[in-house]
């Protein structure tokens, strides 16, 4: 299988100028699919290798209200180590069925970004296969910028809503990607986001 729809070797130019978008959860969770932890220096090492690095992104929510969130540590990591960090509380609500449901969707804070990016770099990587987020990628096309996507369609169902795929210039399995981000007892374990919005990331589409 292919690593992308054209030759691996055409992905990136290194005088390119490159920014990473980083879902949290949805990476997370294409992550663990595959069975293994992400070490974020390495990945931030794999950015810069794809061409001329300006800015990596991550987007989580936060519990704060909580005496500890377990994410809190990575946060802090990252945020010490070239990443730039974009977080929200999360918000409490009650379902339908009475049961007690944290919601933090980062959605429109990552296509904001993206759309303010655009005029200042040559190709964006974004890590999620959330459908969403497929009239984004064709909007920034429009502005001559190339997208990668990256996720899997490894996992049973794929993490990867299909119109995302489509649409992207290239989609990068993650797994392609294990021999250079997987951590090997070094670098910072990441640990599972607090939010849950009870729905497949492939599946956020209208």
């Amino acid at each position: 299988m292919p690593k992308s729809k054209k030759d691996s070797a055409q992905l990136f130019y290194l005088e390119d100028k490159v920014a990473l978008f980083i879902d949290g959860s949805n990476l997370y969770a294409a992550a663990k699919s595959l069975d293994f932890d992400i070490d974020y220096r390495k990945l931030l090492a794999w950015g810069a290798s794809c061409g001329r690095l300006v800015r990596a992104f991550y987007y989580t929510a936060l519990i704060e209200d909580a005496d500890y969130s377990p994410i809190r540590p990575l946060v802090d990591w990252l945020d010490y180590n070239g990443y730039t960090m974009v977080t929200k509380p999360t918000k409490e609500f009650v379902d339908s069925q009475g049961r007690r449901k944290i919601k933090g969707n980062m959605d429109i804070e990552l296509a904001i970004d993206v759309m303010e990016m655009a005029d200042n770099v040559d190709h964006i990587i974004l890590f999620s296969g959330d459908g969403d987020f497929r009239r984004l990628i064709e909007a920034v096309q429009r502005k001559g910028v190339r997208v990668t996507v990256v996720s899997t369609i490894q996992s049973n169902p794929p993490m990867v809503a299909d119109e995302l795929r489509r649409q992207a210039d290239y989609f990068l399995d993650l797994e392609t990607l294990r021999v250079d981000i997987e951590r090997d007892g070094g670098g910072h374990r990441e640990v599972a986001p607090p939010v849950d919005d009870g729905d497949h990331p492939a599946n956020h589409t209208h």
